[in-house]
């Protein structure tokens, strides 16, 4: 019998022999304890990716569905979706992103050349943690001073499972809240030339009556928080496990120093291979029957991702790390349809340069995956703690 618990350390370690098994015996698959369904054939997920009018974020992207009330752009399904992507679109526009291109490089060197002496650090609490933050903190035009809060908080708003404290969850997204709330306050006060400010300002239309749309402070509050902590967690646990995934098939590290220009082909396959968001859930608004199981109308389901990326009837070998495949028929790891990340191109330049800056500066290094260390969180899976030992060259 199979038995999928995303918040059992067990299968957290390791889901990808469970996704398996799901794929091939309970593709539809039903968790009565935690009463939700989950997805996880490439082309199931796909789809339902695809059909937010039967698939619907409204009622919350994680298990629990305690973010369903929130004011955020992911449990927003059209027509309020549409005019509020439409605004923060403006924020990740490819001109935008090209110009933060030379403060990403600058900032991941800093952050290594902090490691310079050091025998041995901690990639996670070093680095890739701290980049991302610092990142789209200076997107966003949060100031400097408050970069470790948002990151403490962040942590915290993140845990599940059980030894999640609830109490505490709470407690740290209503921190973000008030801080973020604190920054527009202060931009409605003292307009700048930046994204908050450009924000408060911009108009649209709305495509459902024709009218014109503004953000409310506490939208923009909402709409910071997001893209904080969803920028932050994708990056900060897909630069780990990408070297992690090249120190398991040491060829790959190999060919990649032989051939710096394929480190776009390791970013692509490093989302593939393990990415850092494995579920998205949905709620469904009428009966759905796949594969001979209906699930019924108002029910949760969990949209598998990481089980899609490795599905045999798309990916060769897929549990191999092979950066020269050619079967990427889609890009599931940052979703898909109307709530793909809008960050995803922000995020892939991020990975890009922190692989290119580590191969080198370093002509050989290790992780101690042994010694990696795991906190199980909500719908993201990485490490929290990996050991990186290196000579600087």
């Amino acid at each position: 019998m199979i038995e999928f618990n995303p918040y059992s350390p067990a299968t957290y370690a390791d889901p990808y022999p469970v996704y398996a098994r799901m794929r091939e015996e309970a593709p539809v698959y039903r968790n009565e304890e935690l009463r939700f369904w989950a997805l996880t054939r490439h082309a199931d997920v796909l789809a339902a990716h695809n059909d937010w009018g039967t698939y619907s974020s409204t009622g919350g992207v994680t298990i629990e569905g305690t973010e369903k009330d929130f004011a955020m752009l992911i449990v927003k399904d059209p027509p309020s979706h549409r005019w509020h992507r439409k605004i923060i679109s403006k924020v990740f526009t490819p001109r935008r992103i090209m110009e933060l291109e030379p403060f990403i490089r600058e900032r991941t060197r800093e952050l290594l050349d902090a490691q310079r002496d050091r025998d041995e650090f901690d990639l996670v609490g070093d680095f890739s943690i701290k980049l991302p933050l610092d990142v789209i903190s200076e997107l966003l035009g949060i100031p400097a001073e408050h970069r470790s809060t948002v990151s403490d908080l962040s942590d915290r708003l993140a845990a599940r499972g059980p030894d999640a404290d609830p109490e505490d969850v709470a407690l740290a997204g209503a921190g973000l809240l008030e801080l973020y709330l604190q920054l527009v306050a202060e931009r409605r006060a003292n307009p700048r030339d930046d994204i908050i400010s450009m924000i408060m300002s911009t108009e649209v239309t709305d495509d459902e009556d024709g009218g014109t749309r503004r953000m409310e402070d506490d939208e923009i509050a909402f709409r910071f928080l997001e893209m904080g902590f969803a920028g932050h967690e994708t990056v900060a646990k897909g630069i780990p496990n990408g070297i992690m995934a090249m120190t398991r098939f040491p060829d790959q590290a190999a060919l990649l120093r032989a051939d710096p220009g394929l480190v776009t082909k390791a970013v692509e396959e490093t989302l593939r291979f393990d990415p850092p968001s494995h579920l998205q859930g949905r709620q469904t608004t009428k009966d759905v029957t796949l594969h001979d199981v209906t699930i019924p109308a108002g029910d949760r389901v969990m949209l598998v991702t990481g089980s899609a990326l490795r599905d045999e009837r798309v990916y060769e070998s897929p549990d191999v790390f092979d950066m020269r495949r050619a079967e990427h028929l889609s890009t599931l790891f940052f979703g898909f349809g109307i709530h793909r990340c809008l960050g995803a191109h922000l995020a892939r330049v991020e990975i890009k340069v922190a692989f290119e800056e580590i191969f080198r500066r370093y002509a050989d290094f290790q992780v101690d995956i042994d010694r990696a260390v795991r906190h199980v969180s909500t719908n993201v899976r990485g490490v929290a703690h990996l050991p990186f030992a290196g000579r600087a060259a």
